[in-house]
């Protein structure tokens, strides 16, 4: 490019910004941040090894101020679902998110700092992505239409794979966001799509819908779908899922017995149970969040528990308490330590339960949540090997037991880091994101290692419950706040160490948590019991 051109672009480029002061040069230190605006535009000023940089403020994911997250080293995570950003460039380093964050131009002149923003700049930014090239014959399948094979898929295509990419998913949907089904019931499908057809089409991958893999030959690298196609690969993530666990007594399969697994359930949960006597059957995250959802839309709403309290075995019978409290004020009845025995029917149609202590509760609706079971039924009979649940055990790479094929999401075992390499399955979005990124890496021997620390959230009457990490087996909790003035931070220690947390209003605690356990850095036992709060960005509770 002539210079002159050179000179003509850089002169439209700045006709297209907007240049604000922020602050003085010495107003950061290392390591801090702050909010600042540009033109109208929220912008996320940084210093980090004695240089600013600044990019978007909102979290791509639900639009959260990271300003209020927390800044380690080069990246800054999400106080409110722990998705982390590269502040240099960005780039999106952990997920729920999807997108990266643009960057802004900044320039520190007579002490002072300038950002530039674009007049018209966008929130997002799309990585960038290559294409396929029809003189690269090379396969990739994706075996599931989730977050899984998403990661995957985008990965892929961020480092340049050429290859051919297939997505095969059972469902009639592109994949989309299922945290929400169960707390925007009635979203139409449109509106939870993670990425439309268009990008599909624009990075080369291809799509399959409604089509169920039925079985692998791993010596000939083949997949047979129940239409009876045959689909060779060069390499296969399986990322396929699991399923709602059914009932299992007289009626269970009457009508207006609903499961929640796809956006046509939720609304059809939501339509169905307007105005009517719900049952649900399941205190865990499903049950609890569609009673919260549902709670002044039907005439009333019943819950059936096998532990004592809600969330016994996850977030502990403390937190369990006070949701069940939260859900009680509210009307709704709980009928804890007990099971249904049986579905009671009128004309093909719901009419009452009868649970296993006898007592009868009439109903319109009955909802399903009560567990699920891993989608590896077609697996059986190859050589991939699965643990006694049928779970699919893989490496720190995503690797199965079978050269070039991959495992992803909530269908697999894996070795879990911060859980010092312990074997774990956890069915949670943000992990699942992850494992595709990992997977996709390691199909282009880049040899990358999973190291990401869950993190999941709850939405219960519009309170939300934060937790990280990896709490199974806790022998310890420890409390800051009070459960019952709905602002808490709670630690779970295994061998006086932190090994998770939860909490409540305390943002972005969680999220020091998270970011603290990703590093690698223990939290004592002490720690998690001073009164000194400094390091959680948090004042005394």
């Amino acid at each position: 490019m002539s210079q002159e051109k050179e000179d003509l672009k850089a002169g439209l480029d700045e006709e297209d910004e907007v240049t604000d002061v922020v602050c003085l040069e010495s107003h950061l230190k290392d390591g801090e941040m702050m909010e600042v605006e540009v033109g109208y535009h929220d912008v996320l000023l940084v210093r980090c090894d004695g240089v600013y940089s600044a990019i978007s403020n909102q979290c791509t994911h639900y639009g959260a101020p990271l300003s209020k997250g927390v800044l380690s080293g080069h990246r800054v995570r999400c106080p409110w679902h722990g998705s982390c950003f590269n502040v240099k460039t960005g780039d999106l380093e952990e997920y729920p998110g999807i997108d990266c964050l643009p960057c802004h131009k900044v320039k520190v002149e007579n002490s002072k700092v300038y950002v530039s923003v674009k007049k018209k700049g966008q929130p997002k930014r799309l990585k960038w992505m290559g294409a396929r090239d029809q003189e690269v014959f090379h396969t990739v399948m994706l075996l599931g239409g989730g977050a899984a094979s998403l990661s995957c898929a985008e990965t892929l295509r961020q480092e340049n794979y050429k290859g051919q990419i297939i997505m095969v998913s059972r469902d009639d949907l592109l994949p989309y966001d299922k945290t929400r089904l169960s707390k925007v019931m009635n979203a139409e499908s449109d509106s939870l799509l993670m990425r439309r057809m268009e990008f599909f089409q624009k990075y080369d991958i291809d799509v399959w819908l409604r089509k169920e893999a039925l079985s692998i030959d791993t010596n000939k690298k083949k997949v047979t779908f129940d239409d009876g196609l045959m689909q060779s690969y060069d390499q296969i993530l399986i990322a396929t899922g699991c399923r709602a666990k059914c009932l299992d007594c007289p009626g269970a399969d009457l009508e207006n017995v609903l499961m929640l697994e796809t956006p046509d359930d939720a609304r059809r949960i939501h339509y169905a149970c307007m105005g009517a006597r719900m049952v649900i059957v399941g205190t865990s995250f499903v049950g609890m969040e569609v009673a919260a959802y549902m709670i002044d839309m039907a005439s009333s709403i019943t819950i059936i528990g096998s532990s004592e309290l809600p969330y016994q075995k996850t977030l502990g019978p403390e937190i369990g308490k006070v949701t069940m409290t939260m859900l009680t004020e509210r009307g709704v009845a709980f009928h804890m330590n007990d099971a249904i025995a049986e579905v009671q029917g009128e004309n093909c149609r719901v009419k009452a339960v009868t649970l296993k202590s006898g007592i009868i509760i009439e109903a319109d609706v009955l909802i399903v949540g009560i567990g699920v079971n891993p989608n590896s039924e077609f697996l059986k009979g190859s050589p991939i090997s699965m643990d006694s649940k049928n779970y699919v055990i893989v490496d720190k790479y995503m690797r199965t037991n079978i050269t070039d094929v991959y495992c992803a999401g909530d269908l697999t075992s894996f070795p879990l880091k911060m859980a010092k390499g312990q074997r774990v399955n956890t069915a949670h979005w943000q992990t699942a994101q992850a494992h595709g990124r990992i997977a996709g890496y390691n199909m282009l021997r880049r040899e990358v290692e999973l190291h990401t620390v869950p993190f999941y959230w709850t939405v219960l009457l519009g309170r939300t419950i934060r937790y990280t990490g990896y709490g199974e087996g806790y022998t310890e909790m420890v409390l800051k706040g009070k459960f019952e003035n709905m602002k808490f931070l709670a630690f779970y220690l295994k061998h006086d160490e932190v090994v998770a947390a939860a909490g409540m209003n305390v943002e972005p605690a969680v999220s020091v948590v998270a970011e603290r356990l990703a590093e690698g850095r223990v939290i004592t036992k002490a720690e998690a019991m001073s009164d000194d709060l400094s390091w959680l960005k948090l004042q005394p509770l």
